[in-house]
């Protein structure tokens, strides 16, 4: 056995007549390798004698070496037919995985209207595998190797019978059971040397091949149809050109075909898929996706038609679907996407397997099998040249694709500028470690250049770097030579993006409103592609906002709701009976995916069903943890835009707005807390909120539904300038006010509004003027004022006994003793033909506000409101003799719900949605 092991793995394949054994013994181990070969066994006849080879027929020629090929002497009597009458099908492993898939796929065959037909075919399903799981098991000097053996041979006999009988199944079963004794004793060998050559592992591997595609012959002609199986290493012929890939060689595969087809006539071939052989006949394979290859090769040289790569999805998605579920199919493709888009990971084709059909102009179509319904997406020569008229951005696009760890390398250093050579010795460095570039990006200064690599070989090329360009460094002529990790690459394709005004501007501008930072850019002049390097981690945040922005796909919001109270519910019930309208009318996709109160909260991956999340909370509830609640909707990264609504009045809520802001996460809520918080913090808040894309939204905070903080940013974005807010920002004692007339006790009209709702629990909130003061204060702030809660001196309504009573019920038994005082005031107020109201001052002019009762004569706009409504006057320059009135109702939890709603779609506008 040793010498065999020294043939098989140290020596050529080739046996001369001078090396052919003579005695016995020897004979018996030339015969035992060429049983292992059988493949060249057919090519060869191998005879040991002292004078060489002996001829053996008529019309056989035989030559020195075992591993030329057998030539046939007779006249060729069928002239290979090329042209359109061929159509190509390949067929990967999952369709032919079992006997039932096997039938559909002879169905298809012989449903196919084509006058010929050539297929190409996959081992089954794992087969492959499993050979390379052989090899592995017997260079280890695994035993189990044998019945690992037995169970590929199981898999195919049981096939066989599902599918075969009589004279076909007799005969695949001679010649499964002669494959596996002679891979039998070749794994036997590899256990012995304990490895084997790629030459070896390819034959191994190549089997699955040669089984399923006379299984599918067979199958074929079973259904009445004549059909021959062909052994693609007879007529494939490759050139190795590197490291995992190989050549066709076209001219000499063309005659082999010839020769084949001349011997093997017949209108359906079916062929292995991934296997050749070298220019010496070796076996071999086309390496990764090698079946798809094949096909490609075959539609070449048979001039088809068509090839048709048949697989389990509906065609090639404008996305991964996995994690863009809106991706929808493309009907076409030119050559030139398809390559940019396989290159870029999309699950699409080789780039390589678009290369032979490309220059016969042979169209490309993927298909599922699983869905004959389909047409699939037609790979083909763009159609049209320029830019059709009113195309929109959209069409232009075809798809995005990705490439996941990578780590993005700059080397950077103002000795770089103008010397010759530079990137040559960068890129000289990186070749030599037998590094991939994935992608360069260089500055016109050639003060720096980055380029992308795999992340499993930085560390190499890293030092590579430092050790070429080590006295640079020391010298300073390059300052640094810096590795970024945890890198992916994201690339927008399409032919008619070349010479467009507008497509990068998108692209980016939907990056940024996603909070998504570019780390480097590249376009080839081609402008075929964009590409950009970001973090890994927001990898499928930025490829979801992208294709949002670009394709038929409705504007995505994950959103949170903290505080499901009076405010809340209001919101969610708008939400509910809006959702259907705005998703189609306006493609704007709101889902709730987490709402919290105090004690419970309830989490959903989909979206909660707005109808019945009651239920749901009471079903599914967890206890709250709103740092949970914010991973979970913001961690959902098939959704690249995150909006927390907070509808409380939680000063602790209010606290993490900074956090959630710089993270990326939008904030909505009517809460008053954070902008009549501390200064610094409020400068804070909006210092960061000013420079990103991150959106911070609180029109309610200040006259609920009334648009008062955008009527005053819209005054100072226009350069006016305000000179005095002056107005009654509170419903509950606009309420009391317009309703303390006549010889009414005010405890009498206070009693009243809450029991009709308008105030607070504890009246004595309403009352106090505090929440007034904090209106007043965030239209201050917003006016340019830097003016803190303190600052604002405020008119108690409370009498001081009061303030310290202790319940609200106790509050409101004893509020009668006073009413008294507050009844001469109303007097004296009468008295000079005025009313009283309770107002909110910002005196921009002076720098300063105030809280208080004041009268107004019964003409004045203040005089003639109604109910719980609010009034807001701006005295501006431009406004100056006739203030800016706003009026309505400024109170009630269907409005204040109503303006955070449309804050909510100001948001979605912002985002790309419809405006």
């Amino acid at each position: 056995m040793a010498s065999i092991s020294a043939a098989i793995f140290h020596t050529p394949l080739i046996l001369s007549p001078n090396s052919l054994p003579h005695d016995a013994n020897q004979k018996k181990i030339c015969q035992s390798q060429c049983r292992t070969f059988p493949l060249l066994r057919r090519f060869a006849i191998c005879r040991a004698s002292p004078q060489g080879v002996k001829r053996e027929t008529s019309n056989t020629r035989i030559f020195a070496s075992v591993t030329d090929v057998l030539l046939d002497e007779t006249e060729e009597k069928f002239q290979l037919p090329k042209g359109d009458t061929w159509s190509v099908h390949k067929f990967g492993g999952t369709c032919v995985g079992s006997s039932e898939r096997i039938k559909n796929v002879a169905d298809i065959i012989v449903k196919d209207n084509s006058e010929r037909k050539l297929v190409v075919v996959s081992a089954m399903s794992k087969v492959t595998d499993m050979m390379y799981d052989l090899i592995e098991k017997a260079q280890s000097r695994d035993d189990s190797f044998v019945s690992a053996l037995d169970a590929v041979l199981e898999k195919h006999r049981s096939t066989a019978f599902d599918l075969l009988d009589g004279d076909d199944l007799n005969s695949f079963l001679s010649r499964l059971h002669n494959d596996i004794r002679n891979l039998k004793a070749m794994l036997r060998a590899i256990y012995i040397a304990g490895h084997a050559t790629e030459s070896f592992m390819d034959f191994v591997v190549g089997h699955g091949e040669l089984w399923s595609a006379q299984i599918l012959s067979s199958a074929v002609r079973k259904k009445g149809m004549n059909s021959k199986w062909m052994d693609t290493r007879e007529v494939l012929i490759v050139n190795p050109s590197g490291s995992d890939q190989v050549d066709p060689d076209y001219v000499e595969s063309e005659k082999r075909l010839e020769k084949w087809y001349s011997q093997n006539p017949s209108k359906i071939i079916i062929a292995t898929g991934f296997i050749a052989s070298t220019p010496k006949n070796i076996p071999t394979t086309l390496k990764r996706d090698g079946s798809d290859f094949s096909a490609a090769i075959m539609g070449a040289l048979f001039r088809a038609r068509q090839v048709t790569i048949w697989t389990d999805v509906d065609g090639v998605y404008t996305a991964d679907p996995r994690k863009v579920s809106e991706a929808v199919i493309l009907q076409t493709l030119s050559y030139q996407e398809a390559w940019e888009m396989s290159y870029f990971g999309a699950n699409v084709l080789h780039p390589r397997t678009i290369i032979p059909v490309m220059q016969y102009g042979i169209p490309i179509v993927i298909r599922n099998i699983f869905n004959l319904s389909a047409p699939g997406t037609r790979i083909c020569h763009s159609l049209v040249n320029d830019k059709e008229e009113g195309q929109s951005l959209e069409s232009l696009v075809k798809g995005f694709a990705t490439i996941d760890n990578l780590a993005l390398v700059n080397v950077e250093g103002t000795g770089m500028a103008g010397v010759p050579g530079t990137a040559n010795a960068i890129f000289g460095a990186v070749k030599d470690v037998g590094a991939n570039v994935t992608m360069i990006s260089q500055a016109s200064s050639e003060h720096s250049v980055c380029f992308a690599v795999p992340e499993k070989e930085v560390k190499a090329v890293a030092a590579a770097l430092n050790s070429r360009f080590r006295q640079a460094l020391d010298a300073g002529r390059l300052s640094q030579i810096a590795v970024i990790p945890n890198c992916s690459i994201l690339a927008a394709v399409g032919q008619k993006m070349a010479s467009t005004p507008g497509v990068s501007a998108s692209l980016f501008n939907a990056l940024a409103k996603a909070n998504i930072n570019v780390r480097a850019i590249a376009q080839g002049c081609s402008e075929y592609n964009i590409t950009v390097v970001i973090k890994r981690e927001d990898c499928i945040k930025a490829l979801r906002a992208i294709h949002s922005r670009f394709y038929l796909s409705r504007t995505t919001i994950a959103m949170g709701v903290i505080g499901p109270g009076l405010i809340g519910q209001t919101l969610l019930e708008q939400l509910r009976d809006q959702a259907a309208v705005l998703k189609e009318e306006f493609n704007i996709d709101l889902r709730v995916m987490g709402i919290t109160g105090s004690r419970t909260m309830l989490l959903s991956d989909v979206g909660i069903d707005l109808s019945r999340w009651r239920e749901l909370q009471i079903e599914n509830g967890e206890v709250t943890n709103l740092e949970k609640l914010v991973q979970h909707v913001h961690g959902n990264h098939f959704i690249p835009n995150t909006v927390l609504v907070d509808c409380t009045a939680d000063s602790g809520v209010a606290s993490h707005y900074y956090d959630w802001l710089r993270k990326g996460i939008h904030v909505i809520t009517p809460n008053k807390k954070a902008n009549s918080g501390p200064l610094d913090q409020y400068l804070k808040l909006r210092s960061l909120q000013r420079q990103s894309y991150t959106h911070y939204f609180y029109e309610a905070t200040v006259g609920a539904g009334l648009p008062i903080i955008s009527t005053l940013r819209g005054l100072l974005e226009t350069g006016d300038k305000i000179l005095k807010i002056e107005g009654i920002f509170s419903g509950t004692l606009s309420y009391i006010f317009n309703n303390f007339i006549g010889k009414r006790a005010f405890s009498e009209v206070v009693a009243e509004a809450k029991q009709a709702g308008y105030t607070e629990p504890d009246p004595r909130d309403d009352l106090s003027g505090t929440d007034v003061a904090r209106k007043v204060i965030i239209l201050a702030r917003e006016s340019g004022l830097k003016l803190e809660l303190s600052d604002i001196p405020i008119e108690n309504l409370v009498p001081e006994p009061l303030r310290d009573s202790a319940s609200p019920e106790e509050f409101m038994q004893q509020l009668p003793q006073f009413d008294q005082d507050m009844a001469n005031n109303r007097q004296d107020a009468e008295d000079a033909g005025e009313v009283l109201r309770y107002v909110g001052v910002v005196d921009v002019a002076n720098k300063k506000g105030v809280v208080e009762l004041r009268r107004y004569k019964k003409d004045h706009p203040f005089a003639q409101l109604s109910g719980s409504d609010n009034i807001i006057a701006f005295t501006t320059t431009r406004y100056k003799n006739q203030p800016l009135i706003v009026r309505g109702p400024g109170a009630g939890a269907q409005v204040t719900a109503g303006g955070v709603f449309s804050d909510i779609l100001r948001l979605a506008s912002y985002l790309g949605a419809p405006s």
